[in-house]
């Protein structure tokens, strides 16, 4: 398996600012592993609301994460301030793949990045829907030029 090779901060249309919390930090002295996928729903999860194409209480559709990942390169530790990018690697009718990296401040390459997929899907039945526009368009926003 070839390891991935951190990325920039310049690969990613977004970024979120993202204070460590003291409870962050596991008995290692840095940011624990699973601390990382709540800075990425946090960041894509604010993305969208500040965006009007999240409506967590009573939207149509609500995305259900069905794939995940990370690579870690470099450790994080509170008090660290740090910045997740975002992207979007991949758009589909009712799926979207997010790809995301955590910076530190100052640091250009990513101390950890990662990704998960969103099949959005009706509130009431489950079953996949259509992106609809408002969300499409946000996520449009976040591809690559």
């Amino acid at each position: 398996m070839t390891r991935p090779v951190p990325h920039t901060r310049a690969g990613y249309p977004y970024h979120h600012p993202t204070p460590t919390r003291w409870a962050d930090n596991d008995v290692y002295g840095h940011v624990n592993n699973v601390t990382y996928y709540a800075y990425f729903d946090t960041a894509v999860n604010a993305y969208l609301a500040a965006r009007g194409a999240l409506d967590i209480h009573a939207g149509a559709v609500i995305g259900l994460v069905v794939e995940s990942g990370c690579a870690y390169f470099a450790p994080a530790a509170f008090p660290d301030t740090l910045s997740v990018g975002l992207r979007v690697g991949r758009l589909g009718s009712s799926s979207v793949r997010y790809e995301l990296a955590v910076f530190r401040e100052g640091r250009d390459a990513a101390c950890a990045q990662g990704h998960f997929v969103h099949v959005y899907v009706d509130r009431d039945t489950r079953r996949p829907a259509p992106l609809p526009p408002a969300l499409r368009a946000a996520l449009d926003a976040l591809q690559p030029g």
